[in-house]
C-alpha cells in the first residue's frame, strides 16, 4: 500500500493510477478531512464477490465441506463438464 498525501497524489495523478492499474498497488490518499483509498477495478471486482460469496451461508457451507472432502474424492477440473 502506497501513502500519499493528496497534494502529491494530485501531483502525480497518471503515475499512481497507472501503478494501481498494472500492479495493483493501493493508493491510501491522506487528507486533512480525512482519507481515501484508490485500488484497481480487478481488486474492486475480487472484494465484492468476496464479500457476497461470504454472506451465503450456503456457500460457507459448500466451501467448508469441500475443504474437508478427502483428496481421493475430490475430482479435478477437467473432469467437470461445463
Amino acid at each position: 500500500m502506497t501513502n500519499v498525501n493528496i497534494s502529491n497524489f494530485r501531483e502525480n495523478l497518471y503515475q499512481y493510477v497507472r501503478n494501481t492499474v498494472k500492479h495493483n498497488d493501493v493508493i491510501n490518499i491522506n487528507t486533512k478531512d480525512g482519507n481515501a483509498v484508490v485500488l484497481s477495478e480487478e481488486d474492486y471486482n475480487g472484494l465484492i464477490e468476496t464479500l457476497y460469496l461470504n454472506g451465503s451461508k450456503k456457500t460457507i457451507e459448500d466451501i467448508k465441506e469441500a475443504e474437508n472432502t478427502p483428496q481421493n474424492e475430490k475430482i479435478s477440473l477437467d473432469e467437470i463438464d461445463w
